[in-house]
């Protein structure tokens, strides 16, 4: 780490550490340490590096070390500087390794401290790192609570933060409360994502209640966002585990413009289409991914639709089908030859009339005159259409006109 002519510094260390902290390897986070301290001259002053080296510590199963650490950091007479981000850390550190009293502590003095602008001692991620540390105590009120309380310190949440604790609620049973959650989204200008609506739709699925799952992802899709296809799978598959194949192939079609689906995906869909003795519908699909150019119609898929029809004595069906829209095809790129070929007739016919003869409207004046204009006309209009006339036949063209002309 050491490069001549540049002063070390602890914010890039910091995330150094905490790399080596989520890899779980402890004697990484000491050694940068005390390559940071020997580069500053023996003392780390900046809180930031403190909550990765009190993490490693309790890794190494050193709890009295991690908290000397604290209290060196965090001490009544202690002279490291502890922004709102180095609090954090040690807050994070304390909440994940039974030390949450200690955290609690902590947290009301960052709250006491926190005077804007002059002092920022907290920020969103305290609120997020406190509403986490009462959810691994199981006080999910209390997580709520904390949480509601940002506003008054000036931090407002953001999808992510909301995400968070709406995913540890769902987990754990209070999807009310995660719904009630989700409500308070729009009354602080924060849009759910794809995230959000994945939770509340697999939460719902999880009690039964199909029917609002699929609330919430229709919602999602209303909303102008796009979810994965993993989410759209779990949707599609409990509607059919439950039942509700009509719904089921509902979402489909319309996801199916939205989203690459994928030969499992497809097979899914055909296969309870088939159970339900829809296989109409099934040749539908086919029909849409022969339409569809940007859409391989394997091989495997190929005969797993025919599998299908076969049960049925069906199978020739979808080589029919196959065949119907080679013939559409080949017969749309000869129409739209032959459109091109009339289209480029017809520039040539406009450009021919708006070729003004150069040879003049009052020269002559007979017959084989005119024949000459219409001639020389017709020679440009062949020339700039499709460049199709060569020069020896204009050269010819013009030469007739000349001779009448004198004549």
């Amino acid at each position: 780490m050491f490069v001549k002519g540049f002063v070390a510094d602890p914010v890039v260390y910091s995330y150094l550490m905490l790399g080596f902290v989520r890899d779980g390897d402890s004697d990484g986070v000491f050694r940068l340490f005390e390559e940071l301290k020997e580069k500053l001259g023996g003392v780390v002053s900046d809180g930031v590096v403190y909550g990765s080296l009190m993490k490693g510590y309790f890794m190494k199963g050193m709890e009295e070390e991690a908290m000397e650490c604290y209290n060196e950091a965090v001490g009544e007479n202690s002279s490291v500087k502890m922004s709102a981000v180095a609090n954090n850390s040690v807050l994070d550190a304390l909440c994940n390794n039974g030390k949450f009293d200690e955290a609690l502590k902590l947290f009301d003095r960052m709250k006491n401290e926190h005077n804007p602008p002059k002092r920022l001692a907290v920020n969103l991620g305290s609120f997020n790192v406190m509403a986490d540390g009462y959810c691994g105590q199981g006080r999910f009120k209390d997580a709520i609570e904390v949480f509601r309380k940002m506003g008054e310190y000036r931090c407002s949440p953001d999808t992510l933060s909301f995400n968070n604790l709406i995913d540890q609620l769902c987990k754990n049973g209070m999807l009310a409360e995660a719904e009630e959650l989700y409500g308070e989204m729009s009354d602080k200008g924060v849009n759910p994502d794809e995230y959000t609506y994945g939770l509340l739709m697999d939460a719902c699925f999880e009690v039964n209640r199909v029917d609002d799952g699929a609330t919430y992802f229709r919602k999602m899709v209303d909303s102008g966002l796009r979810p994965n296809l993993a989410v759209y799978n779990r949707l599609v598959g409990k509607l059919v585990q439950v039942g509700m194949l009509d719904e089921a192939k509902s979402f489909f079609d319309i996801m199916v413009k939205k989203l690459k689906m994928d030969d499992a995906s497809y097979k899914f869909m055909m296969k309870a289409l088939s159970d339900g003795g829809k296989l109409d519908e099934i040749l539908e699909i086919v029909g849409g991914i022969l339409d569809d150019g940007g859409i391989e119609f394997s091989e495997e898929l190929q005969e797993f639709v025919k599998g299908e029809l076969s049960k049925e004595g069906r199978e020739e069906e979808v080589v029919k089908l196959m065949e119907k829209k080679e013939r559409e095809k080949a017969e749309a790129k000869a129409r739209e030859a032959e459109a091109a070929e009339a289209a480029k007739r017809s520039a040539r016919a406009a450009i021919a009339s708006l070729i003004p003869s150069k040879f003049g409207d009052k020269v002559g004046g007979t017959e084989m005159a005119d024949n000459a204009n219409a001639n020389e006309a017709a020679s440009v209009a062949e020339a700039q259409a499709g460049k199709e006339v060569n020069l020896e036949e204009a050269t010819a063209v013009e030469s007739a006109s000349a001779d009448a002309n004198t004549t």
